[in-house]
């Protein structure tokens, strides 16, 4: 019995001999398999990363494609935008000018040098309009600078419609019996070179009792001086940017007054001009100068779109 066992113990003894040996000679018969397995594994992975890396790359130039499309896309928009905005600015530069042709027709526009010579009618006004429009022009003063080739003869605040003339402050409001009865005549030199104006003031623009407002003579020179160098400025016209005055004798209410205005020096936009109010003197007698002045004008960058009123 118990060499029965013995036997059976020594057997399973050899059979688990046998088993571990198979298993190891198993385990290095599967080893270079493993380890190619491993190697594959790992092959796997780089081209795994690889490819994300990649996917990565084309998704980034994917999107900076398509930024750049974007901001092509918006390019375009801004040029769409902008030729639109080109087109409805010329549509309305052509419809202002046809507006303003038809303004014209009906008498509404501004008026040329020439027209502007008719359009007062002192048959229409009082006496005292009457007779300073006839001083004025018997004047030898008056019939020597029509002679003169060289200027042009206009009266400026007569180019100005009515609708236009009557929100003006020296084309309307100054404008009157015992104020200025008759619209100033006015010479002016071609390229805004000088200018020469005569006007007859009345007894309703004082200051003290018989002297003429200090006030209104600013207003007349800043007026005149601005006149005189509209021709030497972009779009012929500017504003002032400053204005000098010197009072050198009171001005008596009821005079007629020359207005002598020179344009001393231009640079693009600006313009320097002095000049000055004088007594209109007879032939022989030596002017008595009244107020000077000096100014600078600019012509404004939005000139374009100004009415010329001169």
């Amino acid at each position: 019995m118990f060499s029965q066992q013995l036997g059976r113990s020594a057997r399973h003894v050899a059979q688990r001999g046998m088993t571990a040996a198979t298993l190891r000679c198993q385990c290095r018969a599967w080893a270079p398999l493993l380890e190619a397995a491993g190697q594959q594994r790992q092959m796997q992975r780089r081209a795994y990363s690889a490819t994300g890396e990649a996917a990565g790359q084309a998704a980034a130039a994917t999107t900076t494609a398509s930024a750049g499309n974007n901001n092509s896309s918006g390019g375009g928009v801004f040029r769409r935008a902008a030729s639109m905005a080109l087109v409805g600015l010329a549509f309305s530069a052509i419809g202002a000018a046809a507006a303003w042709k038809t303004l014209t027709a009906h008498g509404l526009g501004f008026y040329s040098d020439e027209e502007s010579l008719h359009k007062f009618s002192p048959a229409d006004a009082d006496e005292e309009a009457r007779h300073a429009e006839a001083t004025i022009n018997a004047h030898p003063l008056v019939a020597a600078l029509r002679l003169r080739s060289e200027l042009t003869e206009s009266r400026p605040h007569m180019k100005m419609p009515a609708q236009y003339r009557a929100h003006s402050l020296t084309g309307g409001a100054l404008m009157g019996p015992r104020k200025v009865p008759v619209p100033a005549f006015t010479w002016t030199e071609a390229g805004g070179k000088s200018l020469v104006s005569v006007v007859y003031v009345g007894e309703d623009l004082c200051g003290h009792p018989g002297i003429v407002h200090g006030g209104m003579l600013a207003t007349m020179l800043d007026e005149g001086l601005a006149w005189c160098c509209f021709g030497a400025l972009p779009h012929g016209i500017g504003v002032t940017a400053n204005l000098n005055i010197n009072y050198r004798k009171p001005t008596p209410a009821g005079s007629f007054l020359v207005l002598r205005a020179e344009t001393t020096k231009v640079e693009g936009r600006k313009a320097w001009v002095k000049g000055h109010v004088e007594l209109l003197a007879e032939p022989g007698e030596k002017p008595t100068i009244l107020t000077e002045a000096d100014a600078l004008y600019i012509s404004p960058k939005y000139a374009s779109m100004m009415p010329k009123i001169q």
